[in-house]
């Protein structure tokens, strides 16, 4: 993973390939984003959604979207599992903010800094994660909460809305230097390559 990765974002995804939506779990759920936008942090701003298509997306390492996404009211949407959504664009540094909800006991994620160099996208990009942490397993654990690092940095509690609300998330990628916000409040910075994230990644399953 290099310095100038892609930035994807999906409905709850961003990597330096774009942002990357992913569906973890096989029960039927529903996650949806409104105008996820993305910052180029020189003071611009654009939306990576039209309201209408999925034109500026496409599939990780394909060039169609994978079937089950789709565009409802203004939102992405899905539901049941579905192929990982990433952003035709690529970004470097960036700030991508969206709003999403997610059905009682979701699970997803959205990566950032990631590449398409293996199989999953998960093998080279960390993820925010996106879940019901009432109702799904990987709630027990900060580690695997909403908003956390996955497996690597926890969120606090306490910041989540419950399933069926609206959240709003924050991704702030400069260089190195990232920032997890939900709902206006900072969950946690850490520094990408750094010794304690090398460390951590070591004694990670990844």
């Amino acid at each position: 993973m290099t310095a100038r990765e892609l930035a994807t974002a999906a409905v709850v995804t961003a990597s330096a390939l774009g942002a990357c939506a992913q569906q973890k779990s096989e029960l039927p759920k529903t996650i949806a984003t409104e105008t996820p936008a993305m910052s180029d942090g020189m003071g611009g701003v654009r939306s990576l959604l039209d309201g209408t298509t999925l034109a500026g997306w496409r599939g990780y390492k394909s060039d169609s979207a994978p079937a089950g996404w789709h565009v409802a009211d203004g939102t992405l949407a899905k539901e049941g599992s579905v192929g990982d959504l990433v952003t035709r664009d690529q970004f470097g540094d960036f700030e991508l903010t969206l709003e999403w909800k997610i059905a009682p006991g979701g699970n997803a994620g959205i990566f950032y800094r990631a590449t398409e160099e293996y199989n999953r996208i998960y093998w080279s990009g960390p993820e925010y994660q996106l879940l019901d942490d009432a109702l799904h397993p990987d709630g027990h654990s900060r580690l695997t909460s909403a908003g956390a690092a996955y497996g690597l940095y926890p969120s606090p509690a306490g910041v989540l809305k419950a399933a069926g609300a609206w959240n709003t998330t924050r991704i702030v990628a400069r260089g190195g230097h990232i920032e997890h916000w939900l709902n206006g409040q900072m969950l946690l910075q850490y520094e990408l390559w750094s010794p304690d994230w090398e460390a951590k990644v070591k004694a990670s399953k990844f």
